[in-house]
């Protein structure tokens, strides 16, 4: 069964949270402040995070990049702030989705079940080569040139979704579909993870080697010439 860790410094709705998904019988553990959230990652990591931005201690966005220093753990936003600025940075330092209080538990328990179904849903084994960059599906690791990249689980499978296509143009819309599992979005979360993933593949988008960008229609990734 999974382990869901709820970071919620309200005694109250901690308390309705546990309950509520202790009911629907995911294994609950639960912190109140950032730093408790960060050792538990790191000693007992969880299947899901459940992260209040509203911590005593840390800022919630904060506390996400810190987070995401040490883990590629799924972990859902809880928040007060349903701006789209403040939602596409959360998206931009790793949530995988957010809730905007006050949401029910059938609702949060849909989406605790969709961020573990997009981290277990694994490809077939296999390993994808296109030029001098090789993607093990299976291990998860990729390299370039026979270096290993180091990749957030997001960089991984935007690498590697695209890889699978080689030359071939894929929609933003269907990235978003496929690799975000998102309906809608904004096209700034792609562009940061192109860009970062563009750092670490050794190029920019005004000299792309492997992933080019097609404007008006999205973005393809090829062997370089």
């Amino acid at each position: 069964m999974a382990v869901v860790l709820v970071v919620e410094d309200d005694p109250v709705v901690r308390a309705a949270l546990i309950r509520d998904l202790t009911a629907r019988d995911w294994v609950v553990r639960s912190v109140g402040t950032a730093l408790d959230s960060l050792r538990e990652v790191s000693e007992h990591p969880p299947d899901v995070i459940i992260l209040d931005l509203g911590l005593p201690d840390l800022d919630g966005g904060e506390t996400l990049k810190m987070i995401r220093g040490v883990s590629d753990v799924p972990t859902i936003v809880a928040t007060a702030r349903d701006d789209e600025t403040e939602i596409v940075r959360l998206l931009r330092a790793g949530a995988d989705d957010y809730l905007v209080k006050p949401f029910s538990s059938e609702h949060l328990n849909a989406r605790i079940e969709a961020v573990l179904r997009r981290a277990r849903g694994a490809q077939p084994t296999q390993v994808i080569t296109v030029g001098g960059l090789r993607i093990d599906t299976e291990s998860r690791v990729a390299a370039l040139d026979g270096t290993e990249l180091e990749l957030t689980r997001r960089e991984f499978d935007l690498l590697t979704y695209l890889a699978s296509r080689p030359g071939r143009v894929v929609p933003r819309r269907e990235l978003l579909s496929q690799v975000w599992r998102q309906s809608y979005g904004d096209d700034q979360t792609i562009d940061v993870h192109l860009s970062w993933l563009r750092r670490k593949l050794g190029e920019s988008a005004a000299e792309p080697r492997y992933l080019h960008t097609v404007r008006g229609v999205g973005v393809k990734l090829v062997e370089p010439e």
